[in-house]
C-alpha cells in the first residue's frame, strides 16, 4: 500500500510517498537536520517506508516546512489507512531514551484529536521544540486520528522529542496490527 502526494504553496514544494507495507525504509530531505532525523525515527519504528522532499522558505524560518510536511504526511496516511478494516485500531506505547520516556496513546477513530503535553519552549540546534507539535497535529488533523503525546519524564530535549517520534512509530505499527477477528473494529460497524 503506498501512496505519493505532491504539495506546492507559495511556501513549500513537498514530495512525499508513503509505503504503510514497509520496512522502514528511509529517503529524506527537507533542509532541516533535526528535522530529517525525527522522520528517520518515526519510519525506521514504525516500518513505513518514508520518502520526503521538501523545498521550503527556510530563509523566513522552518515552520511552514514543518507543518506542511505533517500534512502531506497525514493525508497519505488518511488514505492507506481508511476505511478500516482487520486491524488493531487502538494502541499505546513508552518510548525510552536515557533519563526521558514519553508514552503516545492512539485510536485510528478517522476524528481528529490531539493532546500534547510536551516540553514546548526551547531550541534543539536551529529547531524551535514548538514545531513538534506543529507537525503532530498537522498529521493527526490531516490523518484522522486521536493521539495523545505525554512526557512521562526527561530533561534533555533532544531525547524528549525523539522519544516522543519514536513512541508515536511505535503506537501506529501497533494501532495497524492486522488481527482478523477485528472485521470493523467499532460497535458501529463504521470508522
Amino acid at each position: 500500500m503506498v501512496k505519493k502526494i505532491n504539495r506546492k504553496t507559495k511556501e513549500t514544494d513537498i514530495q512525499v510517498k508513503v509505503n504503510l507495507n514497509g520496512v522502514g525504509d528511509i529517503h529524506i530531505n527537507t533542509g532541516i537536520g533535526f528535522f530529517d532525523h525525527m522522520l528517520e525515527a518515526f519510519s525506521k519504528h514504525s516500518f513505513i517506508d518514508l520518502d520526503v522532499t521538501c523545498k521550503g522558505d527556510l530563509h523566513v524560518d522552518f515552520h511552514h516546512s514543518v507543518e506542511d510536511v505533517g500534512i502531506v504526511i497525514g493525508q497519505a496516511l488518511r488514505e492507506l489507512i481508511y476505511p478500516i478494516e482487520n486491524i488493531e485500531r487502538f494502541a499505546n506505547s513508552v518510548a525510552v531514551m536515557d533519563e526521558a520516556a514519553v508514552e503516545c496513546d492512539m485510536d485510528l477513530s478517522n476524528r481528529a484529536f490531539l493532546v500534547f503535553d510536551l516540553d514546548n519552549v526551547g531550541k534543539i540546534g536551529d529547531f524551535d521544540v514548538e514545531l513538534c507539535e506543529e507537525f503532530f497535529r498537522a498529521v493527526v488533523v490531516n490523518a484522522g486520528m486521536s493521539v495523545h503525546i505525554i512526557k512521562l519524564r526527561g530533561k534533555n530535549l533532544h531525547h524528549i522529542v525523539e522519544a516522543a517520534f519514536k513512541s508515536f512509530a511505535l503506537s501506529l505499527r501497533r494501532a495497524l496490527r492486522e488481527n482478523k477477528r477485528a472485521g470493523t473494529p467499532s460497535t458501529k460497524g463504521v470508522i
